[in-house]
């Protein structure tokens, strides 16, 4: 058998998931055992948000996770241009407790 067949991991989507969850704010907290991140989808107007689903990762899948986003953010640069970050604050409060940041 092929090396490159007996690593090779099948990942199922399944048609619920692949519709996905929109989320415009990431609350990150973690502890000295993992990484905790929350996705949340606030509205205009309304002053009640749900975290629309959470996330638990070690802290080297949580570093991983990080490099492969600022790898696809640059692929994105490279052929979008510059993506532009507001740097007003939003207009919701942000100060939850514990060790955290956001996205």
């Amino acid at each position: 058998m092929d090396q490159q067949n007996e690593n090779q991991l099948n990942i199922e989507l399944s048609e619920d998931m692949a519709e996905g969850v929109y989320s415009n704010l990431a609350i990150i907290t973690h502890s000295n055992a993992e990484f905790v991140l929350d996705f949340i989808r606030v509205m205009p107007g309304i002053p009640k948000a749900k975290v629309k689903s959470r996330i638990i990762l070690t802290p080297e899948h949580a570093k991983r996770l990080l490099a492969a986003l600022e790898d696809n953010i640059e692929k994105f640069e490279a052929v979008n241009g510059r993506i532009k970050v507001q740097q007003e604050p939003p207009g919701f409060p942000m100060n939850f407790g514990g060790a955290m940041g956001q996205a």
